[in-house]
């Protein structure tokens, strides 16, 4: 069993919607549904959980449940914590916004971006010098790769913003164009 079924005996109302919910989005973001609802359960825990009391909170099978940690460990998203008395790992997420923000947005980028941008230099070099390839396609694929270039840079230049400065930034919203100098309209 991959989601919660009837865990009312066992979370709150509110506890359990907001669980079910990002098990629903991890799926549209191609995050296991499993996988997302041990992160909500572990980021509104306000204590380090086990492997075994995540399975029978989340009624899933502990080998998923195992499955699940590996993976959630591996993008940073949450760490093993020691418990006195207790031989047993137990996990508590990142609760810190920004940082689970930028974890997922660097382990995104490391999976997809990194490997469209060398994709596309490939594409980019063959398209110049293969003749066949018509001046439209080839400017098309030599965009492609700029644009997601740049895109590239952007992000490596805001991962470089400290937390506090970036969220300021973000908070400005559209109000930062004030600071930028008019461009023209088409």
């Amino acid at each position: 069993m991959t989601e919660i079924t009837d865990t009312t005996d066992l979370l709150p109302p509110a506890v359990q919607q907001f669980v079910l919910h990002w098990g629903e989005m991890g799926g549209q973001w191609g995050v296991n549904r499993s996988v997302a609802q041990i992160h909500a359960l572990l980021y509104l825990s306000d204590r380090p959980l086990n492997a075994e009391e995540i399975s029978d909170t989340l009624r899933i099978a502990r080998s998923n449940t195992s499955n699940s940690l590996k993976e959630l460990l591996g993008w940073k998203l949450i760490r093993r914590a020691p418990v006195m008395g207790d031989r047993r790992d137990h996990y508590e997420a990142e609760v810190d916004l920004w940082q689970m923000l930028t974890r997922i947005a660097q382990g995104r980028k490391e999976r997809e971006v990194d490997p469209a941008v060398a994709a596309l230099k490939t594409c980019t070099e063959e398209a110049r010098r293969d003749r066949r390839i018509s001046s439209v396609a080839r400017e098309r694929i030599e965009n492609m790769h700029e644009f997601v270039l740049t895109m590239d840079d952007w992000y490596n230049q805001m991962m470089a913003i400290p937390p506090s400065r970036l969220a300021m930034l973000v908070a400005m919203g559209k109000r930062v164009l004030a600071f930028l100098p008019k461009a023209k309209e088409k």
